[in-house]
């Protein structure tokens, strides 16, 4: 239990440190500031996952920046002197955003809405979410242990070496003949690839803390929260497609869970719903980055085989903990960058044959083709239009245009349903 948790922490904290630190940089936070929001992120994140384990999905299933947040984030930074007067301005507005997504989430739930929205993520539509989600994020695996970016643009040889090594040790120990080093082939692939970098002098400095042992996150840490029209409108669309992204990941990790243990677990919408529409309000109270229920949690609990609740809920807790400690959350944020991708890396090319599982339990193969074929070339196509393209259109369009993997499960949603009520021999389907 004590290991497993720990493991659970490593995830988390793996797969979800990226974001805030690249967000801290677009506002051009000092260094004590950036520490603060990525102190803020984790004990948000933390939360989250706990009260979803608690009273809301009840499915081990940590919580993550939602990358649709990033991306608007990296929006509205560019706003900053044009539509808002200042970067404080725009952080403000987000923050009211978050408030309005939050309360959206609730409403959805509270009137049982999402548990409709559910019955279209058919084994299609989750051979395609996850198919998509594990291109999107294909692209950032491989330029992190890359070492990229950085100040010279150019690959760094000794970050790609050590991330090569990383790579294949992590494969080593998830595929070992002792079971309880597959158990735990994460966290071990984590502080090998951490002894690594330390010996090839790749790690980054560990921040102070200036002798602050114990800090909670303060409230509207940039200001009151601002509602304009603008933002309220595109909290709402985000909230739409988040909905999609939190219930693709239930149903994936339902089904992982069943391959596991042999049991089917089933979840309540309407509680996941709820509780996160609480933790996107408190991620707007606490100036962090809005969460959602991350879908490669699915291939971690694959991998380690380890689907109880408990450990996760003990990883959570330690999140928390850590958190509100800045010497111990400076230390684990210094873990190198490459580290995290290449272990990750591991644990989502699992995720491929979760894919196919799902895509085998269709009985029309034609359709299923023809909405796959349509969703995929959509949804892999916008990934490699340049963001810059989206700039003259509205914040709303912009949001769904630069995620491929919304945008692509949108498409197949919508194909799907066309052929299902006007396509040729309906009945069959």
């Amino acid at each position: 239990m004590f290991l497993s948790a720990w493991q659970w922490m490593g995830f988390i904290l793996a797969s979800s440190l990226v974001a805030p630190i690249a967000i801290a940089n677009l506002f051009g936070f000092s260094p004590a500031e950036t520490s603060d929001f990525v102190q803020r992120t984790m004990f948000v994140l933390g939360i989250s996952g706990l009260l979803q384990a608690l009273i809301g999905h009840r499915l081990p299933i940590n919580e993550g920046p939602a990358g649709l947040w990033w991306g608007v984030f990296a929006i509205y930074a560019g706003f900053a002197g044009t539509i808002y007067s200042s970067s404080t301005e725009a952080l403000q507005s987000l923050q009211g955003g978050m408030l309005v997504s939050g309360v959206i989430f609730i409403i959805l739930a509270g009137f049982g809405l999402l548990q409709k929205l559910a019955g279209l993520f058919t084994p299609t539509i989750t051979f395609v979410y996850l198919l998509l989600l594990i291109l999107q994020l294909s692209g950032s695996f491989m330029r992190g242990m890359l070492g990229l970016p950085n100040d010279t643009g150019t690959v760094i040889l000794p970050v790609m070496g050590g991330s090569l090594v990383t790579l294949l040790a992590a494969y080593y120990f998830s595929m070992h003949r002792l079971g309880w080093v597959r158990q735990y082939s994460v966290i071990i692939s984590l502080l090998f690839g951490w002894l690594l970098f330390i010996m090839i002098g790749q790690t980054p400095a560990i921040p102070s803390s200036g002798g602050i042992w114990f800090q909670l996150p303060a409230l509207f840490v940039f200001g009151p929260p601002i509602f304009d029209l603008g933002t309220v409108v595109t909290a709402a669309f985000i909230t739409l497609l988040l909905t999609a992204n939190m219930i693709a990941s239930i149903r994936v990790m339902e089904e992982v869970v069943k391959l596991v243990t042999g049991s089917e677990k089933n979840s309540s919408y309407r509680a996941a719903g709820v509780v996160t529409g609480v933790n996107q309000m408190l991620a707007g109270s606490l100036s962090a980055i809005g969460s959602v229920p991350i879908s490669g949690s699915a291939g971690f609990v694959a991998q380690t085989k380890i689907a109880s609740i408990a450990p996760f809920i003990g990883g959570s807790v330690l999140v928390i903990v850590l958190s509100v400690c800045p010497p111990a959350m400076n230390i684990l944020a210094s873990l190198p960058a490459p580290v995290g991708y290449a272990v990750t890396f591991v644990i989502f090319s699992r995720m491929v044959g979760l894919a196919f599982s799902e895509l085998d339990k269709e009985k029309n193969i034609e359709r299923s083709r023809l909405v796959a074929g349509v969703s995929l070339l959509a949804g892999v196509g916008v990934m490699f239009v340049p963001a810059e393209a989206y700039r003259d259109l509205p914040v709303v369009m912009t949001s769904l245009f630069n995620n491929g993997l919304i945008f692509g499960t949108l498409i197949a949603i919508l194909v799907e349903q066309f052929s299902l009520h006007f396509g040729r021999n309906k009945q069959e389907y």
